[in-house]
This record gives C-alpha cells, sequence and structure tokens, in this order.
C-alpha cells in the first residue's frame, strides 16, 4: 500500500528515476526498525537522492519503519525550514505504528471464506460456486464479503489477489 503526501513534482521525479530501489532512506527502513532523522543516518547516497529532494524542499526529515521485515511500514515527513522536533517525530510515529497496524494483512481466513473465494478465483460464478459448496448464493456473498472486509479489498477480485500475495490462497 502506498500513500503519498510529498509535491507532485517531487513524486513525478521520485518515480521516473525509480528512486525507491537506491533511496538510503528506504534501504534504513528495510535494515531497522524505529525512528531516525535523516541527518542522523549514515547511509552512502551515490545518485544523491537526497541533495536532489533538498532541491524539492524536503531538507530536513525523519525517517520511520515499523512492523516485521514481511509486513514493514517505511514512511518519511519531511520539513524545509527546519529540522522536526522530538514532539513531531513521536506525533508522527504514533500515527505511523496506528496505521501500521489497521493495514497490516489478516494472519488467517476461515476455511469458508478460503473456499467461497479459491472458487471464484478458478472462474465459478456465484451460483456455481454456491453449487459446489452446497450453500445458497446469499451464503456465498456472505462469505465473500466477509473475505474482502477482513483482507481491506474494496472487491473480490481485489480480495482473491491480496489472498495469493499473503498466501492465504
Amino acid at each position: 500500500m502506498t500513500f503519498q503526501t510529498y509535491s507532485r513534482d517531487w513524486i513525478e521525479r521520485y518515480t521516473a528515476q525509480a528512486y525507491a530501489m537506491r533511496d538510503p532512506m528506504t534501504a534504513w527502513g528495510f535494515s531497522t526498525e524505529g525512528a531516525a532523522r535523516w541527518s542522523e543516518i549514515d547511509i552512502p547516497d551515490p545518485f544523491n537522492i537526497m541533495e536532489e529532494a533538498a532541491q524539492y524542499g524536503l531538507k530536513y526529515g525523519v525517517q520511520f519503519a515499523c512492523g516485521p521485515i514481511s509486513s514493514r511500514t517505511i514512511a518519511a515527513i519531511a520539513r524545509e525550514d527546519r529540522e522536526v522536533s522530538d514532539t513531531e517525530r513521536a506525533e508522527a510515529m504514533g500515527i505511523i505504528r496506528r496505521l501500521h497496524a489497521m493495514s497490516e494483512p489478516p494472519e488467517t481466513l476461515t476455511p469458508a471464506q478460503v473456499a467461497a473465494l479459491r472458487l471464484v478465483a478458478v472462474g465459478d460464478r456465484h451460483t456455481a460456486a454456491a453449487m459446489k459448496l452446497g450453500i445458497s448464493e446469499s451464503a456465498l456473498k456472505a462469505r465473500l464479503t466477509s473475505a474482502r472486509q477482513r483482507l481491506r479489498a474494496r472487491t473480490t477480485a481485489e480480495a482473491i489477489q491480496r489472498a495469493k500475495e499473503i498466501r492465504l490462497l
């Protein structure tokens, strides 16, 4: 899941140059958990990404990383005018931890949810899937709805994709 609030110009530049794979702050986020000011992180930046970011107003920032490596949240906040204060840093960490908890994938689905998703994933229509499971079509839809909610997916197709990504299907 990606959520970006930096300037559109910087996001476009960052994306066009594929900086995510070279960003020293992202590398830091994958190597540790916690929070650190950019000025405290000593990781080589051969592509001068941080220098370029400063040209877009991202001069002072804090990098955050939380969660297990299999489901890591990496985030940053930045200012143009001064270092981020300890209070701002602590408030941001609280928000980031809450967002991480909200987006953490479920560890399991019920066997009924998995069965319903599997049948739809292989192309069965609701009527056929319900018949194969020996349930009503409305019961099948209820299972799909609960699976979508658990996976935080808007559609069944999105739920199937997420379930596959986190190896629940």
